[in-house]
C-alpha cells in the first residue's frame, strides 16, 4: 500500500469522484468527515460511525493537546487505539481553536501564545509543535499550522496572515519531513488562506504549491461570511489548487453547502453540524431540517425521515424521539446524532453516484429544490 494515493475515477463539470488510498484504508471522495473533537464523535460509538458510511474522521489538535495530552495519547498507543477507530484520521492544526477559544492570544512569527480555555495555563503552539502533536497522536492526514483572520479584517491584515501562513506552511513541511516512520505513512495538507480576495487566494495557492503538499485545504471560510460570499469564493479558489490533489473545504457545512461545494470541485469536508444539531434536537432530512422538540411531533408515528435506512428510523418513531429529547434523555441525543450521520453520508454517496453517472446537475437541482423547500 502506498503512503498516499489519490485517484480521480470520474468528473462531471468541476466535480470529481475518486478514492484516496492510505495504509489504514480507502477514503471515497467526495467525503464527509464526522468531527471527533476530543477523541470521540459525540454520542456515537466508532463502529456506528463506520456503519453510517464514514471512511475517515477528524480529531482536534488543540483540544487533545490540552486534554488528555498528546504525549499521554502516544504512551497509550496513539489516537486510533485510544478511541477504537482503526481507519484514517485527519487532525486539524489547532490554529482555528487557538484563535476562537483562547484568551489573551499573542501571535508572533514563532507561533501563537495562548491561555487554555480549560484552566488558564499558558501554552505556545507553533508550526513545529502543531505537527509534533499530530505525529504523537498518530494522525494519518496532518494539517499545516496557519493563521486565520476574519473575512471582515482589513486587506492588509488578510495579506499579512496569508503570507505568515505560507511561512508557517514551509516550517510545517520541514517538521513533518523530520518525522521518520510517521512521515513515511502519513500525509501533509497545506491550507490556502486569503479571505474572500481572489488575488490573495492565488498568491497563497502559488506559495503552497511551491512547497508541495499531498493535498490542499481551502481555509478561512464558513466563519460568518454567509453562504453567498462563501460560494462566490469557491467559484475561483479550488481552481487555483492542483487538479490532481484532494481539495478539502474546512469546517463546512450544511447539506446544501456540501452539494454546492462539490459542484465547484471540492473533495473533502468536515463539520460539527450533524452531531451538534443531533444533540440539540435538529434532524436533517431530504425535505430540510426539522426540530423534533416541536409539539407537533408528540404523537407522530412516522420515523424521523420516511424511507431513511438508518437504525433510528428503522426502529423508533418521531413521537418517541420527541419524548426522549424533551425529557433530556441521553438516548435522544444518540438516536438523533446517528440519523444525522447517516443522512450526511447518504448525501455524499448520492453525489458520488451522480458524478460517476454524469448527472450531477440534475441531481443537484432536485436535491437543492427539495431541501430548500422551493422549486
Amino acid at each position: 500500500m502506498s503512503r498516499f494515493d489519490f485517484t480521480i475515477t470520474a468528473t462531471d463539470g468541476k466535480a470529481r469522484t475518486g478514492v484516496i488510498r492510505m495504509a489504514r484504508g480507502e477514503i471515497r471522495t467526495p467525503a464527509f468527515m464526522p468531527v471527533g473533537t476530543a477523541a470521540t464523535v459525540k454520542a456515537v460509538k466508532p463502529a456506528d460511525v463506520r456503519a453510517a458510511g464514514a471512511d475517515i474522521i477528524l480529531g482536534n489538535t488543540y483540544h487533545l493537546m490540552l486534554r488528555p495530552g498528546a504525549e499521554r495519547v502516544a504512551r497509550l498507543g496513539g489516537l486510533h487505539r485510544f478511541m477504537g477507530w482503526e481507519r484514517p484520521i485527519l487532525t486539524d492544526s489547532g490554529g482555528y481553536q487557538v484563535m476562537s477559544l483562547s484568551d489573551l492570544t499573542k501571535v508572533t512569527e514563532e507561533g501563537v501564545a495562548f491561555k487554555s480555555h480549560l484552566d488558564g495555563a499558558r501554552h505556545m503552539l507553533s508550526p513545529e509543535r502543531s505537527v509534533e502533536i499530530q505525529r504523537l497522536l498518530g494522525s494519518d492526514i496532518v494539517m499545516q499550522f496557519d493563521q486565520l483572520v476574519p473575512t471582515t479584517s482589513p486587506r492588509e491584515q488578510q495579506q499579512a496572515a496569508m503570507e505568515r501562513s505560507i511561512r508557517w506552511a514551509r516550517r510545517s513541511r520541514e517538521e513533518f519531513d523530520r518525522g521518520g516512520e510517521h512521515a513515511e505513512r502519513a500525509a501533509l495538507f497545506g491550507i490556502q488562506q486569503g479571505a474572500l480576495d481572489e488575488g490573495l487566494r492565488k498568491a497563497s495557492a502559488d506559495g503552497l504549491i511551491d512547497i508541495g503538499f499531498d493535498g490542499y485545504a481551502v481555509g478561512g471560510l464558513a466563519v460568518g461570511e454567509g453562504q453567498k460570499a462563501m460560494l462566490a469564493c469557491l467559484d475561483f479558489a479550488p481552481d487555483q489548487l492542483p487538479a490532481d490533489k484532494p481539495r478539502y473545504l474546512m469546517g463546512v457545512g450544511k447539506p446544501d453547502d456540501l452539494v454546492e461545494a462539490v459542484r465547484r470541485g471540492i473533495d473533502m469536508f468536515d463539520c460539527v453540524l450533524p452531531t451538534r444539531s443531533g444533540r440539540t434536537g435538529q434532524a436533517f432530512t431530504a425535505d430540510g431540517p426539522i426540530n423534533i422538540r416541536n409539539a407537533r411531533f408528540a404523537e407522530d408515528q412516522e420515523p424521523l425521515e420516511p424511507g431513511c435506512p438508518c437504525p433510528t428510523c428503522s426502529g423508533w418513531s418521531r413521537a418517541y424521539v420527541h419524548h426522549l429529547v424533551r425529557s433530556g434523555e441521553i438516548l435522544g441525543a444518540m438516536l438523533m446524532t446517528e440519523h444525522n450521520l447517516w443522512f450526511y453520508q447518504r448525501v455524499m454517496q448520492g453525489l458520488r453516484d451522480a458524478i460517476a453517472e454524469g448527472r450531477l446537475e440534475s441531481h443537484s437541482r432536485t436535491f437543492l429544490s427539495r431541501y430548500r423547500g422551493r422549486p
